[in-house]
């Protein structure tokens, strides 16, 4: 496998809080353009590899490696400012802010000339580029204009997964972007997620606990158990009762 092929690399990473294990000798590589989903029962250390990558958490031991670069994140600043995107269940939107003043978020575009000095937004431009990326992904909303508070919850999933495609020059990580959502909102989520991978060849890692999305989009699952990573699958290969079996421990070859 090339390098040049590889968005992710984690090799031996461990992370202990005091005597626990979160996680233990963890490695694993994502290409590019591939989504990758990340299964585990509640404990398995599934949130932690997350934020280690995202730069929420630094590893007690092991290496991150970022398009064949090693990184060593200690903020999530730095993390998005390489390339990584996170979106968790919280989703850190702000409900009084509509689409474009949500997207730039803590990046607002402000005017030019005499304007800037004073730090005034140039709320035109943001909105175009807003739109922009909104068309892209083909994602639908009823108002760009309405604030997120009069959102339904897949339409808030879908901004802030745009906000992160939008920025994100390399991975997105998703924490369980389909949780709480109705069958139509999961749907339109999962395609979405489905028109990141073909439309800019960013890569995803994705958590969740729900198989059959990860079918619908993913095209490998690693599987954590009590820190450990006990299966990395291609999904082609297998079923998803050998992906419950690696979760649970029942597997035998």
């Amino acid at each position: 496998m090339s390098a040049k092929n590889v968005t992710l690399k984690v090799e031996n990473l461990n992370k202990n809080y005091g005597s626990v294990v979160a996680l233990s000798n963890v490695s694993f590589e994502i290409l590019k353009g591939e989504v990758v989903a990340l299964v585990g029962d509640n404990g398995a250390g599934k949130s932690t590899l997350v934020k280690c990558v995202a730069g929420s958490v630094f590893p007690s031991s092991g290496s991150i490696y970022l398009d064949g670069e090693k990184v060593n994140f200690h903020t999530p600043g730095q993390a998005r400012d390489a390339g990584i995107e996170t979106v968790y269940q919280q989703l850190a939107l702000v409900d009084t802010f509509n689409i474009s003043e949500n997207l730039f978020l803590g990046k607002e575009v402000k005017r030019t000339g005499l304007s800037r000095l004073f730090g005034i937004l140039d709320r035109k431009e943001m909105r175009r580029q807003a739109l922009q990326a909104i068309q892209e992904f083909n994602a639908t909303f009823p108002d760009v204009n309405a604030t997120v508070e009069t959102m339904s919850g897949g339409q808030r999933q879908i901004v802030a997964m745009t906000r992160g495609a939008f920025w994100g020059k390399s991975l997105l990580l998703l924490d369980e972007p389909t949780a709480a959502l109705g069958v139509q909102e999961s749907k339109s989520v999962l395609e979405v997620i489905e028109r990141f991978r073909s439309q800019n060849q960013m890569s995803l890692l994705i958590i969740s606990h729900n198989l059959e999305h990860v079918w619908q989009v993913c095209d490998r699952i690693l599987v954590l158990r009590g820190g450990n990573l006990v299966a990395n699958l291609v999904k082609k290969d297998v079923t998803k009762s050998d992906v419950v079996s690696h979760i649970t421990g029942a597997y035998s070859k």
